[in-house]
């Protein structure tokens, strides 16, 4: 009886789609079993391919993909790529694909799948918040480019994310995937025809991408499921066809982009934030089980690193009385809140709703403002606010925070904007 290609399913904390990535793969011809992410890679040895499925590891915390992106099982992955095994991510799985570099260049962070936003008519960015519904794919490369694009026509698949929208501040970037025919698939009507426009990309994706495969075609990042509905068995079959026609050799793959040939920089270049009228840093009582795990996450780089992270707010007209006395913007049995006016701490009381001056020292370290962009968290603030997170770093010198490992543990650049605040 012919051998069936075995794959793994890495599952970390917060992973759910263990079964769905198990069915299909079993109704599609391979055999399959979940491992821990810290499980010893030597279960590894006789794996044949990858399938980093749907869920939320680490509760998405810092943001989608980043802190299993950052763990050490990413090493082995990277020589596993070389070696020319299938590696896919459907969803959290391609949020940690990109996160870790390994896609679209294998080189260093390229992209983003930052939060869904769509521009409006009059240019504004509005969030459609999660997305939870059913969309049409289609490939946009060659039949056989990458592992999972050997079918034709459309897929009618769903998706569920909150961050899927593909997105690069590099400006050559997406011209050259176009060009290696790494654009995979697309957003398309159920006709097959690609649009950019809502609701066939309900997520605002760059060019209606909704999966990208890297210059060997063997690790496909894709954001919808075609693991959860019999509508997409041709996703996973293609794979089948693809290890069929290419036993998988030792050593490294010849195809390679030619950016992934230069040497990634390690400078990260921060700017230093002049202060708005007034900003509100909200701290929480309770333990923030976000700034631990980033904390971790940026230990792993910086050893010694301490953090405290604050919801941030920044106001050119103070209304800070008013929203602090909002239920919905602030909760002070869970929350602490701080206002700097004028380069002074002052400390909300809920009870008097009154600001009162603070003997406590609230910013110790040097302080990082991440602002995702669009900042669609502002328009229910007010015009001329902002909205962001805060980062505290403590026990690290200033020198540290020009490594951008470190600083991109905080910020995903091609999606979002990191400075220092002046105090």
């Amino acid at each position: 009886m012919k051998k069936k290609p075995l794959f793994a399913i890495p599952s970390f904390p917060g992973s759910n789609g263990e079964v769905d990535n198990m069915r299909v793969l079993k109704r599609c011809g391979f055999d399959a079993f979940v491992f821990r992410w810290n499980d010893s890679t030597e279960k590894l040895k006789d794996v044949d391919g990858y399938f980093f499925g749907a869920g939320f590891s680490y509760e998405d915390r810092g943001r989608s993909g980043m802190v299993a992106a950052r763990d050490p099982l990413f090493d082995f992955m990277r020589l596993e790529a070389e070696k020319g095994k299938v590696i896919l991510g459907n969803c959290n799985g391609a949020q940690v694909l990109i996160e870790s570099g390994l896609i679209p260049l294998g080189d260093k962070l390229r992209m983003c799948l930052a939060r869904n936003a769509i521009r409006e008519s009059d240019g504004n960015w509005k969030s459609p918040g999660f997305l939870n519904e059913w969309v049409w794919i289609t490939p946009a490369c060659k039949p056989d480019r990458c592992a999972t694009s050997d079918w034709k026509g459309t897929l009618h698949i769903p998706i569920a994310h909150g961050e899927g929208r593909f997105v690069t501040r590099d400006p050559d970037l997406i011209a050259e995937l176009e060009k290696n025919d790494q654009i995979a698939f697309r957003y398309c009507t159920a006709d097959g025809v690609p649009s950019a426009q809502a609701p066939f990309t309900p997520n605002g994706s760059t060019n209606a991408i909704a999966g990208i495969c890297n210059a060997a075609g063997n690790v496909v990042a894709l954001m919808p499921h075609p693991e959860r509905t019999v509508n997409g068995d041709p996703y996973f079959l293609s794979v089948l066809q693809w290890m069929q026609k290419r036993k998988v050799e030792s050593g490294k793959l010849t195809v390679k982009s030619e950016k992934s040939e230069k040497l990634p920089t390690n400078h990260y270049p921060l700017t230093t934030r002049n202060p708005l009228p007034t900003e509100i840093f909200i701290d929480t009582i309770i333990t923030n089980n976000e700034e631990r795990t980033v904390e971790q996450a940026a230990r792993r780089i910086e050893p010694k690193l301490r953090l405290k992270q604050y919801r941030f707010i920044g106001l050119r007209n103070d209304r800070s009385t008013e929203l602090l006395s909002s239920l919905s913007f602030f909760n002070p049995n869970k929350e602490v809140a701080y206002v700097r006016s004028g380069g002074v701490f002052h400390k909300w009381n809920a009870d008097t709703h009154r600001l009162e001056k603070s003997s406590h020292r609230v910013l110790t370290g040097i302080q990082l403002l991440r602002r995702d962009e669009p900042d669609t968290g502002a328009a229910a603030i007010g015009d001329g606010s902002e909205t962001g997170i805060c980062y505290d770093c403590r026990e690290i010198n200033a020198s540290a925070l020009d490594n951008a490992k470190v600083c991109e543990v905080f910020c995903n650049p091609h999606s979002s904007s990191l400075e220092k605040l002046s105090l």
